[in-house]
């Protein structure tokens, strides 16, 4: 007789040393392990395994070497620069702004040219951008423009990318093949994670400007 109960997960993939903080969770649906990130944090990753994440206003990219069989994701959003209007807050010179993206960004990469990818293979996609904070900036379209700009300025080639509107979404990646599932997430999932948004935003508002500051986990 068959069982009702059921299967059990298989063990999960062991992560990176680099990586061994962040949670890890079985997606029945998927029939697979998935990584979560949240905001401030990236995953890298050459297992048979899922990255997830729930943007809002933050932005997520996605990059993989398909030769090297190597990819991660990463979560973040840029910090306001006072003082600062139109795009000048993309230029370096202005300090928090671009080098907190610039770091979300390059951290990434540089750990996947450790495990052999190739800067020339890179696919990248981008993810979020949302517009969902009540402020006279759209934080959304702010950061997805950074991750453009960001992409131009380093010969990255952008291959896939669902930014901006107002709607939330879930994103689940697969580093290994590419594959991207986008769930667009509903008012009340709004509301929470634009909560969450303001107070990750309140926290790395306060990050001081010098060099020697570790942004991220």
């Amino acid at each position: 007789m068959a069982s009702n109960r059921p299967l059990k997960a298989p063990s999960p993939p062991r992560p990176l040393p680099a990586f061994a903080h962040i949670s890890q969770h079985f997606d029945r649906d998927l029939g697979s392990w998935c990584a979560r990130i949240l905001p401030g944090q990236y995953y890298v990753s050459r297992n048979d395994e899922m990255i997830d994440t729930v943007l809002g206003s933050c932005v997520s990219a996605c990059l993989r070497d398909p030769q090297a069989g190597v990819g991660g994701m990463n979560h973040f959003m840029l910090p306001q620069s006072n003082g600062t209007s139109g795009n000048s807050w993309l230029d370096p010179k202005t300090g928090l702004a671009t080098r907190y993206g610039s770091f979300a960004m390059e951290s990434l990469i540089n750990d996947l040219l450790k495990l052999g990818a190739a800067r020339e293979r890179l696919e990248l996609k981008l993810f979020g951008g949302g517009k969902i904070l009540e402020s006279s900036i759209d934080v959304g379209e702010r950061n997805a423009a950074f991750a453009r700009e960001f992409a131009r300025i380093e010969g990255l080639q952008i291959i896939a990318q669902d930014l901006g509107d107002i709607y939330p979404r879930k994103v689940i990646y697969h580093p290994l093949t590419g594959r991207v599932k986008v769930k667009r997430l509903h008012a009340l999932d709004r509301a929470r994670i634009a909560g969450e948004e303001r107070n990750y935003a309140a926290t790395i508002q306060s990050a001081p400007e010098g060099n020697d500051v570790e942004l991220f986990d």
